[in-house]
């Protein structure tokens, strides 16, 4: 009711921003929850809005949480990492112990020389005339980067060094990407301060990780007890801090759930009153609504009992306003019909008033549906999977699903239900069980019979590896199967045909009665806006074009069945030849007609469906075009028309809508320019419909 006022200056801005506010910090509340593996469980009840005095300690305890599990985060990182990089640096000293350990003192039994690449890099005999004079670089770089490094040595030092290379004895967690990997550890000897630089400068670009590595193995093996000290010491205070930031978790998983509730129903009631607009004094809100007339009274009660828990010093009130506009569609449903009207609604919500073809496709749409699948085995494994999920519908597991796929089904479970059901109903009417026919009767057909009348020898029966069953023998066929199709007819080699044509058919007849069921339920949206005209103009040419045409298709398919039998099934004529025919208006010679005067009778109907067409195409236009010119007189205080609905409006007088005008308020809702009809908009919308329907 406010339009022109900006989003930034109205009522309750600072509110709606404050709601936003706690949003945010409630979603790094979330992000923090699922980065420790847990999953925030869903609300267990259903709080109120809360009170201003309730929101900001709804706002402050979040926050507080938020700057603790920020806190907490951010030392547990930075302990990770130091306790990553103590642990590295005692692997580099361990391993480089091995590379660069001093010579067996006098008197000890000499070392065997072997290969290998824990041999010492310095030759113990040269070892106290170079001692002053080799340098080391030490440290561990990504295994991926090892190669590329040592090629680069090389060719920068000119061999001016000796790098080893080992892998760490356990895999360590990567600081970029997060991942456990194995680092390599390097040892690199070099002479001269000039090579030592470059070789710093490339482990840079490598972003290798680089220690100091102690000159004297004295020094080497204080540091190491040093180490092992401190990673005591900080594996103790990792470990508190891991204890107490669960503790922090585990209240942030308490509480989160109802505060999310309570701040979307309070952010919620905001955004409404921010639409509502201030009386003359700007101590009273004023909306309008619409409201069911059902819910009138809950609404009353709801207002009364909210004036006098917020202790107002005026009450709420609603006042019926007259108003010209078109009400919303309200069409209330359950578990087992949302799922129905969610596919109708996806074609189109119907209009105020209109009928609704939801309960009519609670059937057909299964049905319809079953025709396609029928097979007793795959309806089953459906039927079962639906029954399932309805005896379970009320398992949280179910219902709180994050799987967008699963959500589909599970909100269809009553619709899967009953396609499962009918096409188990389908599928013993085609006699299939997972593409598998079924003996469930005796089949009528006999082979004895035809066997005994043909008198089949041994060599006909080599010769002819396909076998005819002539039903106009006597005892070869002894009338229908008791239900659905005679199991015979899967081991026959034209059963395809035979299928085909009765399934093609049965689509048809099934599919012309369907649509014609749609079409008559438009003659009671019709007579209940008293629209009578379009019963002529549009009802009549609907169905003049539908049953010409293809209600005579149908008339054609049980003509044929009921006037010839298995005699003279060889002399039928062809009824796809006769309804081409039809069209073309001609006859054809080979073809035999069905019944005498079959041609004029086409003609006949061709000529009716075809003019229905431009009467269905300018029929209502033409007629509002002609009561738009002709004047009316209007008598005072007339009803408003059938069908319309007053809105409610809160905290105001009768009459006085705020977005009506007085011009409006005094012709009771219908303002002078309410009649004015735009034809070319009229005529648009026929010509689609026209095109639609005839092509439909």
């Amino acid at each position: 009711l406010n339009p022109k006022v900006s989003p930034f200056q109205r009522r309750f801005v600072g509110e709606v921003r404050r709601c936003e506010d706690m949003e945010k910090t409630f979603t790094f509340l979330q992000q923090e929850l699922r980065a420790a593996g847990r999953v925030p469980g869903p609300c267990p009840e259903n709080p109120r809005a809360p009170a201003a005095r309730e929101a900001l300690r709804v706002q402050e305890q979040s926050e507080q949480l938020a700057q603790e599990l920020r806190e907490v985060t951010r030392n547990r990182a930075s302990l990770r990492a130091h306790l990553r990089d103590l642990r590295q640096y005692l692997h580099v000293l361990r391993e480089g112990q091995r590379f660069t350990s001093l010579p067996a003192p006098l008197g000890s039994p000499p070392r065997p020389r072997a290969l290998s690449e824990r041999e010492p890099i310095l030759d113990p005999s040269l070892h106290h005339h170079l001692e002053r004079k080799i340098n080391f670089v030490a440290g561990v770089i990504h295994p991926w980067r090892v190669t590329a490094f040592e090629r680069l040595l090389w060719r920068a030092c000119r061999g001016y060094l000796v790098a080893s290379f080992v892998e760490m004895p356990e895999p360590m967690e990567d600081p970029a990407t997060g991942e456990s990997i194995t680092w390599v550890i390097f040892l690199i000897s070099y002479w001269g301060e000039q090579i030592g630089q470059k070789i710093r400068k490339i482990s840079d670009c490598f972003h290798c990780q680089a220690y100091p590595y102690p000159e004297s193995e004295a020094s080497r093996a204080d540091t190491i007890t040093r180490l092992h000290g401190e990673i005591q010491e900080l594996s103790v205070t990792l470990e508190e801090t891991e204890k107490y930031l669960a503790e922090v978790l585990d209240k942030v998983a308490l509480a989160l759930p109802t505060w999310r509730v309570q701040v979307q129903k309070m952010k919620a009631i905001y955004l409404v009153l921010n639409q509502c607009s201030f009386d003359v004094t700007e101590k009273c809100l004023i909306a309008e609504v619409w409201c069911p007339v059902q819910d009138l009274t809950q609404v009353q009660d709801a207002l009364r009992q909210g004036s006098y828990q917020s202790g107002s010093s005026v009450e709420c009130f609603v006042q019926r306003v007259p108003t010209s506009e078109s009400p919303p569609t309200l069409i209330r449903t359950n578990k087992f019909t949302a799922g129905f009207q969610s596919i109708v609604d996806a074609y189109g919500v119907a209009s105020y008033q209109e009928v609704n073809p939801a309960p009519y496709a609670i059937i057909t749409f299964p049905f319809i549906f079953a025709i396609m699948f029928g097979d007793v085995g795959h309806g089953l494994l459906m039927f079962l999977f639906a029954l399932w999920m309805v005896l379970y519908e009320d398992s949280p597991r179910l219902r709180q699903g994050t799987n967008e796929i699963w959500l589909t089904f599970f909100e269809g479970r009553y619709l899967i239900l009953l396609m499962g059901a009918f096409s188990i109903y389908t599928g013993f009417i085609y006699n299939e069980c997972f593409s598998k026919a079924t003996t469930i009767f005796p089949s009528a057909w006999s082979v004895a019979t035809m066997a005994n009348h043909s008198s089949w020898s041994s060599a006909y029966l080599a010769t002819h590896p396909s076998l005819t069953l002539d039903p106009n023998v006597t005892g070869v066929f002894r009338g229908p199967y008791p239900f659905g199709i005679d199991p015979i007819w899967s081991l026959a080699t034209n059963h395809l045909n035979f299928l085909n044509s009765f399934k093609m058919k049965m689509s048809v007849v099934l599919g012309i009665v369907h649509m014609g069921f749609g079409v008559v339920l438009g003659v009671f949206n019709h007579v209940h806006f008293q629209q009578r005209h379009r019963l002529v103009l549009e009802f009549l040419p609907e169905m003049v074009f539908l049953l010409a045409l293809f209600g005579y298709l149908v008339f054609l398919i049980f003509y044929k069945w009921i006037k010839f039998s298995a005699a003279d099934s060889r002399v039928a004529p062809s009824i796809l030849i006769h309804f081409i025919d039809m069209f073309l208006f001609t006859s054809n010679a080979e073809n035999r007609p069905l019944y005498p005067g079959q041609v004029p009778v086409q003609m006949v109907l061709v000529v009716l469906a075809l003019a229905s067409v431009p009467v269905l195409l300018l029929g209502t236009p033409l007629y509002r075009w002609c009561r738009q010119r002709t004047p009316r007189t209007v008598r005072p205080g007339a009803p408003l028309a059938t069908g319309e609905q007053e809105p409610l409006l809160e905290g105001q007088e009768a009459g006085n809508s705020v977005n009506a005008t007085k011009e409006d308020v005094e012709s009771g809702g219908h303002s002078p320019d309410a009649e004015h009809v735009d034809f070319t908009e009229i005529f648009m919308h026929q010509a689609i419909h026209t095109i639609e329907y005839c092509l439909g």
